[in-house]
């Protein structure tokens, strides 16, 4: 059996494919010994008449930039735990989160990056990632992917993971931040759909604005509050929430303060 010097035909090889770019071929009577350090791999092979023995690795395939073994995510409180496993990496520069909302099959203008996590580069052991979405709000079910991006600007999409929040009580929390200058956010939950108004009044009890008057969807909602063009003080804000099911309608009050 005639045997080729595998370090001799690597630096051949390796210099006729920069040369020409073309097939190598290996003869029926001819054989390759790869050393148990020593890797062969391809783009693409063909048949093969020849001869690869030894305790190296023949691969087929180039390796996969990055691996991904497990992506989930659950609900703790009101906000969503993503967590994330790679078994090795390529090149990895970092994952994008991107969340969409209940829609079966968002279309790609809906998905919305929340946040990004920095990959590891290049490891061969398992890595761990976690990401925390607090207080998604506006529906009741949503839509996470994660965007894979190499150092070079490549990408990949992980697999979709879906959950549901569901409030078990109506809740108007308090406004944050509070004191504020000049916008302040209000969020409340919503165990049913319901038509919700929430007014807003001066420590006189002098009405000063509507800041909701609309039918909203079972979850967690908020609105946003500029309060730009009133004098620092104690407000107050009320909601009222009908349920469009029947139960009783919540109402509630909360104080906040302007400090400019």
């Amino acid at each position: 059996m005639k045997t080729i010097n595998f370090t001799f035909l690597f630096i051949f090889l390796f210099s006729y494919h920069i040369a020409v770019a073309q097939s190598i071929v290996i003869g029926s009577g001819a054989s390759i010994y790869v050393p148990s350090d020593a890797d062969i791999c391809a783009g693409e092979y063909g048949y093969i008449t020849g001869n690869i023995y030894g305790e190296g690795t023949q691969c087929e395939e180039s390796p996969v930039p990055v691996e991904l073994t497990s992506f989930t995510a659950n609900v703790s409180e009101y906000n969503v735990m993503l967590k994330w496993v790679t078994e090795t990496e390529v090149d990895n520069y970092g994952f994008e989160i991107e969340r969409a909302s209940s829609s079966t099959t968002p279309r790609q203008d809906e998905w919305e990056m929340i946040g990004f996590v920095e990959g590891n580069g290049n490891r061969n052991s398992p890595k761990q990632y976690s990401f925390t979405d607090k207080n998604p709000v506006g529906e009741s079910k949503f839509k996470y992917r994660l965007k894979q991006i190499d150092t070079d600007g490549k990408f990949e999409y992980s697999d979709i993971v879906e959950v549901e929040l569901i409030p078990n009580e109506f809740v108007l929390f308090q406004n944050y931040p509070n004191p504020f200058n000049p916008t302040t956010t209000i969020k409340y939950s919503l165990p049913f759909e319901s038509k919700v108004k929430i007014v807003l009044y001066n420590s006189l009890g002098e009405r000063k604005t509507e800041l909701v008057n609309e039918l909203n969807s079972v979850g967690y909602q908020q609105t946003v509050w500029n309060a730009g063009h009133l004098a620092s003080g104690v407000y107050i804000y009320t909601i009222e929430a009908v349920p469009t099911n029947g139960v009783k309608p919540f109402t509630s009050v909360k104080k906040m303060m302007l400090v400019k």
